[in-house]
């Protein structure tokens, strides 16, 4: 049974292969399961899938169930054959006493076998639906360090990533978008993915800096070399190249050559820093962001026959390996080395906005770089207002938690007890105000089509449930973790309800004030707004030009609002002091408690990540087209981390990330 025609096909019998390989004995394991899986490569076409699987199962119910535990035998010799005289492998006969197995056994190991073998069959089928489209571009997901909205972007609803640092984690092509706004509506999917957590991570750019450590050599291979072709093509920025080397692409990658083009002004290219498996026509590593720590994870597929067209390719960012961790400077160190970086990335055009960082309330570091308004010669500044996307999602969270600690608000209680009127009585009768706050209730999204085509009509929170309250959930409530800036604007309305306020007026008298954040808000963008800076794109056109064509009527509870640095850390102050919510609900606001798929939990409107490595942090970003936003706070050494920038994804997040990948851990 060949697999090689089907590509799809040959990747789920490897996966399930190697899932049979792993529930072998470990020493067993350890010292035959490269052999195994490189026996599975070179022979599946000859000897077939089946045949191999079956062989696979004999040898898993052998070690496990029917030989005594030799482990430690001296192995002698593999029995390992290809000859037409032996077709079938001999796995089953390492390590093994020479007694012949009954009748009975053998059935009894068949069943055993088929069982394992059915999970992990299991498995792959559930992960084969979410294996990532081909070529690159950005999906909708969200990245671990993106963590925003922005309303006139595609997921954003508000206007900004959703995660701190950069967006999806997924960096990958879509379908190929018709005309401008279908082009616009993906980028702006891809900035809510930096809303949506995936940490830049992901749809996820990846950029870094220096190589560090020898680089790996490019096996001679038809796929290693084109990937190499690919790869120099890219990291031109010659347009004519990345024009041609699409030509590499059964189906090219991305929407066209200009979304290609602002994928490699966002990464500023690759380089390649591990080949993690290599035969003929397959090949996977780790390629790093010229312009920043971000790390992403490729794998392509080539045609066997010339001219060995690439008939599938991933790329998906990733945490950094612990191979290749940033080390950790001192305090002063870190802060210099983040200054020289920014100053890089403005001369390249990749940062303009503001950058404040504190230490227990005392500012370690502040400073303003690029034009507020490119036309009027107007600077940024630390006041500058610069819009924030889905980093609304903190002030609505903190809104619901007000109520529920004054006792108005029931989290474990469905939605719809405080919107009796919704449209959708299955869903408002099915999910919970707590899943709503956590991505879990199947919600959904706002941006497509039909946001575009109501982006200007779309006025206030009631608006949006007239347009999307009657459709149905996505998945069953709880199920899973889905970004989903239609159940923060839900939330919104949840506030007004149950307050008796508009969301704004209940947001401004009970989370700015209190705060001290008198340079925040979310008036519409026909209303002249006293240093608000201008966003700028480079989505959807070779130049960089103002975003106004992609901007909703006005910010939501999603998304879309402005904020200044200083404010974000007068936020962070008087949430951390407990000025907003007792300890309590401060606590519970900002534990993790759903995983996302970029890494990290998310807790009530906010990310918490970084637990593991000793450096927890909480907050959340926002990103859409010509506006990028990052909060991070650290509660264990007392930083606090707040980039904003009038660029697109991942502007602040890049920086941000850098800046917390360098400071102590304490």
């Amino acid at each position: 049974m060949g697999i090689k025609k089907d590509p799809l096909t040959w990747q789920v019998y490897r996966v399930a292969y190697r899932c049979m390989v792993r529930l072998h004995p470990r020493v067993f394991r350890e010292q035959f399961g490269e052999e195994m899986m490189w026996i599975f490569e070179e022979a599946a076409e000859t000897h077939g899938a089946v045949r191999l699987l079956s062989d696979g199962m004999v040898s898993l119910a052998r070690q496990w169930v029917f030989r005594p535990r030799s482990l430690e035998v001296p192995i002698t010799a593999v029995g390992v054959s290809t000859s037409r005289e032996r077709s079938w492998f001999a796995w089953e006969h390492i390590n093994a006493s020479p007694s012949r197995l009954s009748a009975r056994r053998w059935l009894q190991g068949g069943m055993v076998s088929l069982a394992l073998f059915a999970g992990a069959w299991l498995a792959v089928t559930q992960s084969i639906s979410r294996l990532p489209i081909k070529s690159f571009g950005t999906d909708s997901e969200s990245t671990r360090s993106a963590r925003g909205l922005a309303p006139s972007v595609a997921k954003d609803a508000g206007s900004g990533s959703a995660m701190g640092g950069a967006y999806e984690y997924r960096v990958y092509a879509g379908a190929t978008p018709r005309d401008l706004r279908e082009a616009q509506r993906r980028q702006q999917q891809l900035a809510v993915q930096v809303a949506s957590g995936a940490r830049v991570v992901p749809g996820a750019t990846i950029f870094v800096v220096e190589s560090q450590g020898v680089v790996p050599e490019v096996p001679k291979t038809p796929a290693g070399k084109q990937f190499s072709t690919w790869l120099l093509a890219f990291n031109s920025g010659e347009r004519a190249r990345v024009e041609e080397v699409r030509k590499l692409f059964k189906d090219p990658p991305g929407p066209n050559v200009d979304g290609d083009m602002a994928f490699r002004r966002m990464t500023g290219g690759f380089d390649l820093r591990k080949i993690e498996e290599s035969s003929a026509t397959r090949m996977s590593g780790l390629v790093q962001e010229r312009s920043s720590d971000q790390f992403a994870r490729f794998a392509m597929v080539v045609d066997e026959k010339e001219p060995h067209s690439i008939t599938e390719w991933h790329l998906d960012a990733i945490a950094t390996p612990a191979e290749f961790a940033t080390g950790r400077l001192s305090e002063t160190e870190a802060l210099e080395a983040t200054k020289a970086r920014i100053e890089e990335l403005v001369k390249d055009d990749k940062f303009s906005g503001a950058v404040l960082v504190t230490k227990n309330g005392k500012t370690i570091m502040s400073g303003a770089y690029g034009l507020a308004d490119r036309e009027k010669k107007i600077p940024n500044s630390l006041n500058t207002k610069f819009r924030i996307g889905s980093m609304n999602k903190m002030f609505t969270a903190v809104s619901i938690l007000q109520l529920a600690q004054g006792g108005k608000i029931k989290l474990s209680e469905p939605f719809g007890k405080y919107m009796s009127d919704y449209p959708n009585k299955d869903a408002a009768g099915k999910v919970t105000v707590e899943q709503l706050l956590t991505h879990t209730g199947g919600t959904g999204d706002i941006f497509g089509p039909q946001f575009e085509e109501h982006r200007k009509d779309l006025r206030n929170l009631q608006d949006y449930v007239n347009l999307y309250g009657k459709r149905g959930l996505e998945f069953a409530p709880g199920s899973r973790w889905e970004y989903s800036n239609y159940g923060f604007l839900l939330l919104g309305v949840v506030v007004e309800r149950v307050s008796g306020k508009s969301y704004y007026d209940y947001v401004r008298e009970n989370v700015y004030v209190p705060a001290a954040m008198n340079s925040t808000a979310s008036l519409a963008e026909d209303q002249a707004v006293p240093g608000r800076s201008i966003g700028y794109t480079a989505f959807g056109g070779s130049e960089v030009h103002a975003n106004g064509d992609t901007l909703p009527y006005r910010g939501t509870s999603a998304g879309g609002g402005y904020s200044t640095v200083e404010d974000l850390q007068r936020f962070a102050g008087a949430l951390t002091n407990h000025k907003l919510l007792n300890a309590e609900n401060t606590d519970l606001l900002t534990t993790g408690k759903v995983a996302t798929p970029h890494g990290g939990k998310y807790a009530f409107g906010f990310f918490d990540d970084g637990a593991e490595s000793g450096a927890r942090h909480f907050g959340h970003g926002g990103g859409a087209p010509g506006m990028n936003g990052d909060l991070q706070i650290y509660p264990q050494s007392g930083y606090v981390i707040t980039v904003l920038s009038n660029l697109d994804p991942p502007a602040a997040s890049r920086v941000s990330e850098f800046i917390a990948n360098r400071l102590p851990k304490n």
